[in-house]
């Protein structure tokens, strides 16, 4: 498989229009999309999907489908999306398939996105955020350098979520 951008254990690729059944095995997931607002159907995935492919085209990033190296199976995705595209600020986010959860594999593809944001699309700074009772995303965007702002809406829950934030400046990997 062509990957544009590789990590010790994955690989990138950009989403295609006949990737619905890995979208589905990843966003049709209820435990994969329990604090991002799903259970999501068959068509909110599928116009999820047709959302990646134009924020591609149009913006040159997407939260990129993510392989592992080693056998090809999907793990998930990740990668960035326009937050503030006027002061080139992109959204950090991941999401993985729950068997690759706790091995280390969204802080790797974390590190490759953050990366390529500020050096292929040099990002001034990237945001993220995560549901309030996600403890993980919490510990891993702090792990990988991201200083907390405070708290803004995500309508898909209709919740306040901590959000972060992460300037070239302070680029470290």
């Amino acid at each position: 498989m062509e990957y544009f951008l590789r990590t010790a254990r994955l690989g990138f690729r950009c989403w295609r229009d006949d990737d619905l059944a890995l979208a589905m095995e990843l966003w049709g997931d209820p435990e994969v999309t329990a604090l991002i607002g799903g259970p999501f159907s068959e068509e909110t995935v599928r116009a999820r999907l047709a959302k990646e492919i134009a924020q591609m085209r149009e913006y040159g990033m997407q939260y990129w489908p993510i392989f592992l190296l080693d056998g090809g199976e999907h793990v998930g995705c990740a990668g960035l999306r326009p937050y503030r595209v006027e002061e080139r600020v992109f959204e950090l986010g991941f999401h993985l398939r729950r068997a690759f959860w706790g091995q280390g594999l969204a802080t790797e593809a974390a590190r490759a996105a953050i990366e390529y944001g500020f050096r292929a699309l040099r990002a001034e700074a990237l945001f993220a955020g995560h549901h309030p009772r996600n403890e993980a995303s919490r510990e891993l965007l702090l792990k990988l350098g991201f200083v907390r702002t405070g708290e803004e809406l995500y309508p898909p829950t209709g919740l306040m979520h901590p959000s972060y934030l992460m300037r070239r400046t302070e680029f470290q990997i």
